[in-house]
């Protein structure tokens, strides 16, 4: 039996008797994978931004080694690199392309990782060390001239201005996702109520996700929780058998398979198939919530994958290093700032009667308590007052916040918009006691009311920063606040910690939540 490669291909004489396939009509036709339009606009976008980010890299390459090292620093005498100023210019065209091309070897312009995740970025990585080698071999290969200095300068200037580029492409791309735009249109399917599950949290997050829900197909129609569950931005399109009908209906272009026990195996395999023809990603959620994807790894029993979770961090020597690590940067800042601490106690001393330091029990890791050092911001008589304020919080009643506290004084109103009231902490840090970034550190009565999945918040040093502070502070409520502290419990990493400090920086200056 002959095959042909799908009905819209052109014809040809077969033999008489030889039967024709459409493999098409089975799913099983090959396809080309087209992107689609703002898709293409972002790729192209991206290639132009790395190319002059190559460029720009090379040519501050070899300004900067020159200025450290000595040399030349206009243009035109630039000899290291090659003799003259068009040798030049071609080795830096050449570097910029060779950029591009180790880039999308290691997947960075793959559509599955654009504006979503740290893929992109890790493949940017890399692309840095690949580069390198390359560069290297063939120097060494063809006899070239390189002069070192310039890559040792070049590469780490590459991989912050292409790191930096995509993370503005990547926040233009984010805010189109929330406008509802750049959206990929996706069908889910499998059991209704982790359908309804999935669908809310893409709902809740398109500019993480980078989907649209347009329907959902269910093991189980008449299932009650439908009934009982809203899912208006999720109209009904039939069961699982009409996952294919569905997706032709609303143009999707993904299929999510949530947790289902009858889209599995065989199943799943055939479905892949026939979304394979039609040019439609599929996607599968494994049920496992609030892990990051570095703890997930495949590992295959009898050839059949299986997802391994790695235990959280939280001993080795990643983990001894951040506790060095947090000792020696708190108390390098305590030395540079002592002068600004100096003046803040002055002026809270002089703002109002009370000493400059507030000084209350907190309870850190494994449930010891410490005594937790901040700037005073409120009246002496803050604690005796709370009780006549307890029915006013704001949308949190396990901490009680209040965006007009009467307590707060002039100074320290200031000093909560910029975090500087907790400045102090730094010596906290020092001494072992909390960590530069981590859970809030709660009071003894908050703990005595958690329940056993919150106690999980405990396992690691309390911190001055967190998941909670960038993302809202005060703003958020209880149950977003544990949520994020357990997710941090669960995926820490070296890497997660610089990020929170960056977006620290950046929620001190806007000052929201802090009250």
């Amino acid at each position: 039996m002959t095959l042909v490669q799908g009905a819209s291909e052109r014809a040809f004489r077969r033999p008489r008797g030889v039967a024709q396939v459409d493999l098409a009509e089975y799913g099983h036709a090959r396809v080309r994978h087209e992107a689609t339009d703002w898709q293409r606009r972002y790729r192209t976008q991206t290639l132009l931004t790395d190319g002059a980010a190559a460029a720009l890299g090379v040519l501050a390459g070899v300004f900067a080694r020159n200025a450290v090292f000595g040399g030349p620093t206009s243009i035109s005498a630039q000899t290291s690199i090659g003799g003259s100023p068009e040798a030049m210019q071609a080795t830096i065209g050449a570097i910029a392309v060779l950029w591009l091309v180790v880039l999308a070897y290691h997947g960075a312009y793959a559509t599955r990782f654009v504006g979503t995740g740290n893929e992109e970025y890790r493949a940017v990585t890399r692309s840095a060390i690949t580069l390198v080698a390359v560069i290297a071999f063939v120097s060494f290969a063809l006899k070239l001239e390189f002069s070192r200095g310039i890559l040792l300068m070049s590469v780490p200037l590459m991989v912050a201005s292409t790191v930096l580029a995509r993370y503005a492409l990547r926040s233009r791309l984010a805010q189109a996702r929330v406008n509802g735009e750049c959206l990929q249109p996706t069908v889910i399917v499998g059991d209704a109520r982790a359908v309804l599950d999935l669908a809310d949290r893409i709902a809740a997050e398109p500019a993480q996700s980078g989907l649209s829900v347009t329907g959902i197909c269910v093991s189980n129609t008449e299932d009650v929780v439908l009934t009982t569950t809203t899912h208006g931005h999720a109209p009904l399109l039939g069961d699982e058998t009409a996952t294919l009908e569905a997706v032709d209906q609303v143009g999707a272009k993904v299929v999510a398979v949530a947790s289902s026990p009858t889209m599995s195996g065989h199943a799943l395999r055939r479905l892949g198939w026939a979304l394979e023809q039609r040019g439609v990603d599929l996607l599968i959620a494994p049920g496992i919530v609030e892990v990051a994807g570095p703890r997930l790894t495949l590992r295959r029993a009898s050839g059949l994958p299986m997802l391994h979770v790695e235990r959280p961090v939280s001993s080795g020597v990643r983990y001894a290093t951040k506790m060095l690590a947090d000792r020696l940067v708190a108390l390098t800042a305590l030395i540079l700032i002592s002068p600004i601490l100096l003046v803040i106690g002055l002026i809270i001393r002089r703002d109002s009667d009370g000493p400059a330091l507030f000084r209350q029990e907190r309870v850190g890791e494994g449930g010891r308590t410490f005594t937790m050092l901040k700037f005073r911001t409120m009246g002496v008589d803050a604690d005796a007052r709370l009780t006549s304020l307890s029915d006013r919080h704001d949308g949190n009643d396990t901490l009680f916040k209040l965006r007009a506290d009467p307590r707060v004084t002039k100074i320290g109103a200031v000093l909560r918009r910029y975090s500087l009231d907790e400045l102090p902490q730094l010596i906290n840090v020092v001494l072992g006691e909390m960590s530069l970034v981590g859970p809030r550190p709660p009071l003894p009565r908050e703990v005595d009311t958690y329940e056993s999945d919150t106690v999980r918040r405990l396992r690691v040093r309390p911190g001055m920063t967190g998941l909670w502070q960038v993302s809202g502070r005060s703003d958020l409520s209880w149950v977003d606040s544990v949520r994020l502290d357990l997710w941090y419990v669960d995926n820490w990493s070296l890497a997660l910690d610089a990020q929170i400090l960056v977006r620290t920086v950046n929620a001190v200056f806007r000052g929201r939540g802090a009250y």
